[in-house]
């Protein structure tokens, strides 16, 4: 059971913290080399994303067993390999942006194969053994590829230039993409009596839609294109204010360090309160984080990063274990419909967020609706909060009534 949530966890860095997000340390550089404007960034973001949301509709639609184990191995090979083909010779942004608009999209169309199916074979398998408590380790996985990536380029990246980066990162991924690739696999599959007692629900209430469900599905949706805007720019932003430009690479790490811990340190706000209360908690602690680097600070900025690695990655972890919880345990579907919205918020987001900052100059008012986005999602997640709380005080009377 260790083995497969370590597996689950280098997986997880491989996908995420790498694959999807090291291109947001290596960018300025990209730009300054290739003469990538903003817009063409965000256009870069958005295909990735487009890939993702693409991944999770198919990552959905895998059946359980040996199938299941055998997409998530080709998707870490596909990672892997589009990872270190973005370090090829294509010539200048307007050369060789039609290739990196394919990989970026296969990047993101295998991260969401390694996420959704990876995530769901590590939760199962931890369910069967009794282990469900560990679950918040499996997404230090992702804070620790993204400080990881973003250390990578801070010490190297000025000897290797952004080609040799991602190289190396793809060079890096390969070998640490043996051990996921080995260990983790679906579990047998249970007879449906004690698959239904593993997943603590009956069948007949599993993947169940209501009405909390589907406000939780917006609010993430809502997330997904509230968060990207700092997750792609972040380091463009620091680097581009002469208040900040020192730290830019310094705060993507400090991203993933504050990532680290999210997934624990948020079980362990829910397990004092509510899944809910800590998913609105971290919407309203993301909301600050994303508007402090407008102040132009260093300290704020450093601030800033800290609690948005901390939030978004604590939100990721809680929304899944809120869906669950509220689908009756369908892990596989629930963690394949919520990705889905979000990679949709993740398309929308950084396109006219790319624009608005080519336009403009200014990162402010891309920040601005990034923050308002969550916000919103804030304020459905309470809603949903108080209907899951009166249909849980009227359910036995619900239950009679229908009965009757």
């Amino acid at each position: 059971m260790v083995r497969v949530l370590v597996g689950g966890l280098i997986g997880l860095a491989i996908a995420m913290g790498i694959a999807r997000f090291a291109f947001t340390p290596i960018l300025p550089a990209m730009q300054d080399a290739t003469g990538l404007r903003a817009d063409g960034a965000g256009l870069l973001a958005s295909l990735n994303y487009l890939g993702y949301f693409v991944g999770a509709l198919g990552a959905g639609l895998v059946p359980h067993g040996a199938t299941r184990t055998a997409v998530f191995r080709l998707s870490l090979v596909v990672s892997v390999a589009t990872t270190a083909a973005m370090g090829g010779d294509f010539g200048d942004a307007g050369q060789a942006m039609p290739i990196w608009l394919v990989l970026r999209f296969l990047s993101g169309a295998s991260s969401a194969g390694i996420f959704i199916l990876g995530i769901a074979m590590v939760l199962d398998t931890l369910a069967r053994g009794g282990g469900e408590r560990l679950a918040g380790w499996l997404y230090t996985g992702i804070g620790l590829g993204i400080a990881s990536s973003g250390l990578f380029v801070a010490l190297f990246g000025g000897q290797l230039g952004w080609n040799g980066d991602w190289l190396a990162l793809g060079a890096i991924c390969a070998v640490l993409g043996v051990m996921p690739g080995l260990w983790v696999r679906d579990p047998a599959p249970q007879r449906p009596a004690a698959a239904a007692k593993a997943e603590g629900a009956s069948p007949a209430r599993t993947g169940r839609l209501s009405a909390p469900l589907l406000l939780l599905t917006l609010a993430y949706f809502l997330e997904g294109g509230g968060y990207i805007v700092s997750a792609t720019f972040l380091v463009s932003i620091l680097k581009t204010d002469p208040g900040t430009a020192a730290i830019g690479e310094a705060a993507w790490m400090v991203v993933g360090i504050g990532a680290m811990g999210a997934g624990v340190f948020w079980a362990a706000v829910a397990r004092r309160s509510s899944s809910w209360w800590s998913l609105i908690l971290a919407h309203l602690t993301q909301t600050v984080a994303i508007l402090l680097p407008m102040t132009g600070s260093p300290t704020a900025s450093v601030i800033s990063a800290l609690l948005f690695g901390g939030t978004f990655v604590g939100i990721v972890s809680q929304a899944f274990a809120l869906g669950r919880q509220l689908s009756a345990g369908a892990s596989a579907r629930v963690v394949g419909a919520l990705t889905a919205a979000y990679g949709l918020g993740q398309i929308i987001g950084p396109l006219p967020a790319g624009l608005v900052v080519t336009r403009t100059g200014s990162f402010n008012a891309a920040l601005l609706g990034a923050a308002g986005a969550v916000m919103l999602g804030t304020l459905l997640l309470a809603l949903g909060m108080v209907i899951a709380g009166r249909q849980a005080s009227a359910g036995p009377a619900f239950a009679s009534s229908k009965a009757s």
